[in-house]
């Protein structure tokens, strides 16, 4: 049995509510302006607010321009305010009594000033009244709406209006609330009234839409937020709208309500921007915020996480030119985007000496990123795991074009490099029939070499096999004679044994190796009783020492 002490219109209920069963619940559109169904009249003042009163988004044809003409309304709002907006004594009682913290100031930047107020009291009850009475009557009151309302369909819908009805009301023939809204809201404000009594909007235009979002924000109407939500998701979607999506005001209800649509809009900038190279110069055109959604994907085509580094840097340098500002925002941004643990030693040791980062974020980063390289492989899955739902992902390997490995490097008594390549079974899959994947570059003796793993045919072109090649980078004329051994770890031991020696002299561009590494058909290397997969992993290990 229900409590009969809880309130049938408490709006907490209709937050905790599955937003999905709003279109089920009674629709009272009947009820919407007329006074058979109503207890209370609204008085909604509309306020001139700036010298165009229109609508957001009237005019606009698409998101861009709503965009801009809501900034350009916030900047003529900025100029009309100047100084501090006095606030006077009126006769007109305030219902809400906001928080000094949240009070709505006409200098407010991003939303006009709104004041709730009861019509004022008469004769001797205006003289009893020891209730300080204020207004924020900033602008001129160009037109006037009244409207039928019922307090517990709005309440039920809203705790804005469930604490004007519930707060300050001292007598009960007391029925005329009155709302002051800036024009260019006057449209949205409609829409979304009417949604509170029928759960629909008329509105079809995304920039009408985020309209009426922002109004049910302002009045804290999260299931019309929702539906809202819902509506844009549907919609095409353009660079410009999803960052603006992603510039949302920030607001719990708000960010909460909105969060499927934030998310879409990450998504559509990640697909869209996947290949970095080739949208360098719209990407560095991008906001804060949509540089973010881009650099947190995993499945970015980039050759290494080197790659992401230059790109952000040179990102904040076009953005910010102050070194002080880039330093901030680098270091209190977007360092948490980069994935350190995967970029090379030789690139965190530029990070050390590069002055867009405080030295002693560097150091933490780069110190970081080696006792991670550091860890044994069990370990970094570990922590990959565990870093799977953060928002930075630090720890999880994106999909690199050039594969991560580990490099052990000795000068001593000879000039060696011991490199280990590890790469899943989906990724061994992927190779067939005829694919290749190759290492990040790995440097001895001066000169840059790589790693590359091949489905290829055997040399007698009877069968598809696993084969894995050491190249050299092109790069000068330099020729020297390199001893070189791979080596791959196999059950039941689990221990490297070696499959395939040999001794050979590079010059730049030239490769060597071996076609078929394990002397196995494709089918019977990739079987689910391969003795070379280690729980989904095949681990590889090349060394290469340098002849005198």
């Amino acid at each position: 049995m229900r409590d009969s002490s809880m309130d049938l219109f408490d709006p907490r209920t209709v937050m905790d509510a599955d937003p999905d069963r709003l279109q089920d619940e009674g629709n009272f559109g009947f009820a919407f302006n007329d006074s058979n169904f109503s207890d209370r009249m609204l008085r909604i003042e509309i306020l001139a607010g700036s010298s165009d009163s229109k609508s957001d988004c009237e005019g606009c044809s698409s998101l861009a321009d709503w965009a801009r003409n809501r900034k350009r309304r916030r900047e003529d709002l900025k100029k009309e305010s100047g100084a501090d907006v006095a606030v006077a004594v009126a006769e007109e009682q305030v219902l809400n009594q906001p928080d000094a913290d949240d009070v709505l100031g006409c200098e407010n930047d991003d939303e006009e000033a709104v004041a709730m107020i009861e019509e004022a009291p008469s004769g001797d009850e205006a003289a009893h009244s020891n209730d300080s009475s204020w207004s924020m009557d900033c602008t001129t009151v160009v037109r006037v709406k009244t409207l039928h309302i019922s307090s517990p369909i709005l309440a039920a819908k809203s705790p804005f209006f469930y604490k004007l009805f519930s707060n300050g009301m001292r007598e009960s023939e007391q029925r005329h609330v009155t709302l002051r809204i800036n024009a260019s809201e006057e449209v949205a404000l409609m829409e979304l009234l009417n949604f509170m009594y029928s759960n629909t909007l008329t509105a079809t235009t995304a920039p009408a839409v985020l309209d009426v979002l922002m109004a049910a924000d302002k009045f804290e109407v999260a299931s019309c937020m929702r539906h809202c939500s819902r509506l844009l998701r549907t919609m095409p979607m353009t660079p410009e709208s999803a960052l603006l999506y992603l510039e949302l005001p920030s607001s719990v209800l708000m960010a909460e309500a909105v969060q499927p649509l934030t998310d879409a809009a990450k998504q559509y900038l990640v697909d869209r921007y996947k290949d970095i190279t080739k949208f360098q110069d719209e990407i560095t055109a991008l906001p804060i915020a949509g540089i973010e959604a881009v650099l947190s994907s995993d499945d970015l085509q980039v050759a290494s996480e080197d790659a992401i580094y230059d790109f952000v840097l040179k990102w904040a340098r076009i953005q910010y030119p102050r070194l002080e500002e880039r330093r901030e925002i680098l270091g209190t941004r977007l360092v948490r985007f980069i994935r350190f643990p995967y970029m090379t030693c030789r690139k965190l040791r530029k990070v050390l000496t590069c002055p867009d980062f405080d030295h002693e974020v560097a150091s933490k980063l780069v110190l970081e990123a080696l006792f991670f390289k550091a860890e044994a492989p069990h370990r970094q899955r570990t922590l990959a795991t565990e870093d799977f739902a953060s928002t930075s992902r630090r720890f999880l390997e994106r999909a690199y074009k050039y594969r991560p490995v580990k490099v052990v490097e000795f000068e001593l008594p000879r000039p060696q490099c011991v490199v280990y390549l590890d790469l899943k079974k989906e990724e061994c899959e992927n190779l067939f029939p005829s694919g290749r994947v190759y290492s990040q570059a790995f440097h001895l003796g001066g000169q840059g070499f790589f790693l590359s793993a091949h489905c290829n045919m055997d040399q007698q072109s009877a069968f598809h096999c696993f084969g894995l090649f050491l190249g050299m980078q092109e790069k000068g004329s330099v020729t020297f004679a390199v001893d070189y051994e791979f080596a791959a770890r196999q059950k039941p031991t689990e221990e490297f044994l070696s499959k395939y020696k040999g001794t050979y002299t590079f010059t730049g561009g030239k490769a060597v190796g071996y076609r078929n590494l394990f002397g196995l058909p494709w089918k019977s290397f990739m079987a689910e009783d391969s003795p070379y997969f280690i729980n989904g992993i095949l681990h590889l290990r090349a060394e290469l020492t340098i002849r005198h």
